[in-house]
C-alpha cells in the first residue's frame, strides 16, 4: 500500500499525472511560440509535473535509481520555473530562465516516459532490452535534440506582454 492506494493503483496514478504533465507541457512549449503564456495549461503543467516527480519517491526501493536523480533534478528546475513565472512574473532575464527551466523539466518527464517505455513494453524491451542499447539511445538523443530545437525556437519567440506590477508599500 502506498498513500492508501495498491501498488498497481498507485503506479495508476503516477503515470496518469505524468501523461497529463506531458500533455499540457507540450501545449505550454506550442503557446510559447506565440508568445501565449496559457496560465491554466501552465499551472496543470508545472502541478502535475511536480506531483510526478514527488510520487516517484513513493515506490519502495532499496537503491537510488537513475528516475530518483532525474527527480531530484526536475524537481529543482520545477522550482526556478515556478518562482521565475509566479514571483519573478518573467521580467527580465526572468523570461529566458522559465523558458529553459520548463522546458528541462517537459524533457525530464518525456525521458523518464521513453525509459519506461522501453522497460515495460515487450517489443520496445526486445529492441533495447539493457536500455544501453542503439535502439533506445537514439530514441533518447532523437528527443533531445527536439527539445533542443523547441528551446531555442522559445526563446526566440516567447515575449508575453509584460503585465502591470501595481507597488504597493510595505
Amino acid at each position: 500500500m502506498i498513500l492508501g492506494m495498491s501498488t498497481s493503483a498507485f503506479t495508476l496514478f503516477h503515470v496518469i499525472l505524468s501523461l497529463i504533465g506531458i500533455a499540457a507541457g507540450l501545449v505550454v512549449a506550442a503557446g510559447m511560440f506565440g508568445s501565449k503564456k496559457l496560465p491554466g495549461w501552465t499551472a496543470l503543467f508545472l502541478a502535475t509535473t511536480v506531483l510526478t516527480s514527488v510520487t516517484g519517491y513513493f515506490f519502495p526501493r532499496d537503491q537510488i535509481l537513475p528516475s530518483h536523480i532525474v527527480g531530484a533534478l526536475s524537481l529543482i528546475v520545477l522550482a526556478i520555473a515556478i518562482l521565475a513565472l509566479y514571483r519573478f512574473r518573467l521580467e527580465g532575464n526572468w523570461r529566458w530562465i522559465y523558458v529553459v527551466t520548463a522546458l528541462v523539466a517537459l524533457w525530464f518527464n518525456v525521458f523518464v516516459a521513453i525509459a519506461q517505455a522501453f522497460q515495460k513494453i515487450s517489443f520496445l524491451n526486445a529492441l533495447a532490452p539493457t536500455q544501453s542499447d542503439p535502439p533506445f539511445i537514439i530514441a533518447q538523443l532523437v528527443v533531445l535534440a527536439a527539445f533542443v530545437a523547441i528551446g531555442f525556437a522559445a526563446l526566440k519567440s516567447f515575449r508575453p506582454v509584460a503585465e502591470r506590477r501595481e507597488v504597493r508599500p510595505l
